[in-house]
């Protein structure tokens, strides 16, 4: 029989394996789900990932695809498409193919299928083709390529929710399913989307048809398309990565969402006469806005909901503000500044997506999270 401490550091093993495969649940207006395969190439190789799909939409955004991303040695993405030039909107079964490349200084493929906002999305038989040698495509075999393994508790045999191995996740907006409806085989993948938000503004336009003022309404769409980009890219960082500090002169990325607040604030003062910054937190928004090193002790320990939060209601006060002025006032300049109230926003905009830069720069060198098991009970003797 195992002594003691042999049965503790079994039951401590269990406990930490448990602990890390736990999926992480979040919510987002799209989903995915990926194969992945390591890649040692000596040369240039192309390949090709064919499947069939078919959509039925249940609002203007809806659309689905394949995709497939080549994450280099380096880090950075090597090859990467998603269909989103040919977006996959058609009800009926239909054959699509995404071809792309390899080469020496790739390390993994990653492939799959995804979907965005509400609908019904099917996907069957999958295959992945890698050129030889001679220049000939060979079909590289994987686990449940034709779904025919029933899927349950969103679980797809073979196949992670994510968009690479290691971060598998459960998109509660979506449901993972087998469906009868197929394109060969007997099953194939339902992922249904219900209960998304859509957007006011039609993806990919600028601006409101017929608005009463267009150079604001055109600004008021640049100003949000950046925040959204921005908030993808924060909203789902654990507390350890949005206090990180890449260096000593860098800046975390919490901060860097207070000082996009911080500078808005400032813009909403100079056009509009009156900003949204609360007296009673003078000093942080005096932090944000110079990122000093009082902005590095001073804007960290608190969660990314928390400057998301500050950064949503400057830009709610913000669109109030432009939607009760006109586009005369919008190109004109104000007594005793410089430049007009429409280059003041442009910077604002500019502004934003010269901080997105920064931060997608920060986001791709974070460390990996600190593996720490808790135990809620102590184990006796």
């Amino acid at each position: 029989m195992k002594n003691k401490k042999e049965i503790i550091t079994f039951c401590l093993l269990l406990l930490a394996l448990f602990s890390f495969s736990q999926q992480k649940t979040i919510s987002r207006d799209w989903t995915s789900f990926t194969q992945t395969l390591n890649i040692n190439s000596k040369n240039k190789k192309k390949f090709k990932v064919i499947g069939s799909m078919k959509v039925k939409t249940l609002d203007r955004m809806a659309w689905g695809g394949l995709w497939a991303r080549v994450d280099t040695k380096d880090g950075e993405v090597g090859f990467f498409d998603n269909m989103n030039n040919r977006r996959v909107v058609n009800n009926q079964w239909q054959k699509y193919t995404i071809e792309g490349f390899i080469n020496e200084n790739s390390k993994s493929l990653n492939f799959g299928g995804l979907c965005s906002y509400n609908g019904d999305f099917y996907f069957d038989d999958i295959k992945l083709l890698i050129e030889d040698e001679k220049g000939n495509f060979q079909e590289v075999k994987f686990i449940n390529n034709n779904f025919e393994k029933t899927i349950t508790n969103n679980k797809i045999v073979g196949w992670n929710e994510s968009i690479n191995k290691k971060n598998s996740v459960r998109v509660k907006e979506y449901s993972l399913e087998s469906s009868n409806d197929s394109f060969s085989g007997k099953k194939s993948l339902l992922i249904k989307g219900r209960g998304i938000k859509v957007p006011d503004q039609k993806w990919g336009y600028i601006g409101k048809e017929d608005a009463k003022n267009p150079e604001i309404e055109s600004m008021i769409s640049m100003l949000e398309d950046l925040k959204r980009r921005v908030e993808r890219t924060v909203k789902s960082l654990p507390q350890e990565h949005v206090d990180h500090l890449h260096d000593p002169k860098a800046n975390r990325i919490g901060s860097l969402i207070m000082h996009l607040a911080a500078a808005e604030a400032y813009y909403q003062k100079y056009t509009f006469g009156e900003s949204l910054i609360d007296k009673k937190n003078k000093e942080e928004w005096e932090a944000g806005m110079d990122l000093n090193n009082k902005g590095r002790d001073l804007l960290k320990g608190k969660p990314i909901s928390y400057y998301l939060d500050i950064y949503n209601n400057v830009r709610n006060k913000t669109i109030e503000e432009l939607r009760k002025r006109n586009d005369k006032w919008f190109k004109s300049t104000n007594a005793g500044n410089s430049i007009s109230n429409q280059y003041a926003w442009f910077h604002v905009m500019e502004h934003q997506s010269s901080h997105l830069g920064q931060i997608l720069f920060l986001k791709k060198r974070l460390p990996e999270l600190k593996k720490e098991v808790k135990i809620k009970e102590t184990i006796k003797n």
